[in-house]
């Protein structure tokens, strides 16, 4: 990062920046005989009583004294692209993820959208802030709570790290709680299809009872009516099956679903029966499911993965996809 002007560590921000992205130079260790630069990338939250808070990429929130800043700017909130992953924007990725995750219903409230879906998943049972909500902050979310509740369901807002740090900010200081961190990683879509083509790969456009029983998110076997709109719901949406023989009652060896949107192509629900992992069924489910979407025009790739869950980020690693973005949810105070 670059900071300095005629050879000169330069401050350049002030507290008018919160709200921006920047990036800050800051030493630390200072009590020791030699202290140690460290630089802090994010959007700047506050800046009260001589300490600035600044919201990473990650969704980490940082604190850094003002006493220990020797240089700092702003900077353009889109970060420079990476050769082979597309370049996009937050909001237009978490448009396109929303879009690709439907809910049942939705009420627009300004520029947010309330959505509902019977409580399954927390993604079609949340707000999406895209924009301001029309409102004070506190009549909007007493118009959330009270649409919620009608439905019985808990308040939540999902919010990107960056995108929405200031609403986190405010929401935090009014006792909403974050819960179910994820990532949105994205990457190109034509390597994910270069390979022979899999027979074994069935694609169909419902999810059907074969395809239903290796999903973990269906209840007892099964699925609510909100639950398939929300599966079957978006653009264009693929389904891929890779039949076991052996089993007597159906169950499938692996599984995917893909929705295609334009240029992009989303992947969920790719998961591989027990007996059969390490057989490389989930590269061929998505390579299969890619093709398909390669042939309706698409040319990237996205997909959300819950951040703790390593050995899903390790296969998406080596299928060349990288974060682009972290979200999470905030809950509202219980009373």
């Amino acid at each position: 990062m670059e900071f300095t002007t005629g050879g000169r560590l330069e401050v350049r921000i002030t507290p008018s920046d919160v709200g921006e992205r920047v990036s800050v130079r800051s030493l630390t260790g200072a009590g020791e005989r030699r202290g140690r630069f460290t630089d802090t990338l994010g959007i700047l939250t506050s800046w009260n009583g001589g300490v600035l808070g600044i919201t990473r990429r990650d969704g980490k929130h940082v604190e850094i004294q003002e006493a220990s800043m020797v240089a700092g700017k702003v900077v353009p909130r889109t970060p420079a692209r990476r050769r082979g992953i597309p370049a996009a924007d937050v909001a237009e990725v978490v448009a396109v993820a929303a879009r690709g995750w439907p809910p049942a219903e939705s009420r627009r409230l300004g520029g947010w959208t309330l959505r509902a879906a019977g409580g399954f998943t927390a993604r079609a049972n949340s707000v999406l802030p895209s924009a301001d909500p029309g409102l004070p902050l506190d009549d909007a979310l007493a118009e959330v709570a009270a649409w919620y509740a009608e439905r019985g369901l808990p308040a939540r807002i999902q919010v990107a790290a960056e995108e929405h740090a200031l609403l986190e900010r405010e929401l935090r200081e009014r006792g909403w709680t974050a819960e179910r961190p994820a990532v949105v990683r994205v990457g190109a879509l034509a390597p994910l299809a270069d390979r022979e083509p899999d027979t074994r790969v069935l694609l169909h456009r419902e999810p059907d009872a074969r395809w239903i029983s290796l999903y973990h998110r269906a209840d007892g076997g099964g699925l609510t009516e909100a639950a398939r709109e929300v599966l079957g719901g978006g653009p264009s949406v693929w389904f891929a099956t890779v039949p076991d023989d052996r089993e007597t009652n159906g169950t499938p060896a692996a599984i995917g679903r893909c929705v295609v949107d334009g240029r992009w192509a989303g992947f969920a629900g790719v998961e591989v029966a027990s007996a059969h992992r390490r057989q490389g069924l989930a590269r061929a489910v998505m390579a299969e499911l890619a093709r398909a979407a390669l042939a309706e025009g698409a040319s990237a790739a996205y997909l959300q993965v819950e951040r703790d869950n390593a050995p899903a980020r390790a296969l998406y690693d080596t299928l060349g996809f990288a974060d682009h973005h972290a979200y999470h949810y905030l809950r509202a105070p219980q009373d």
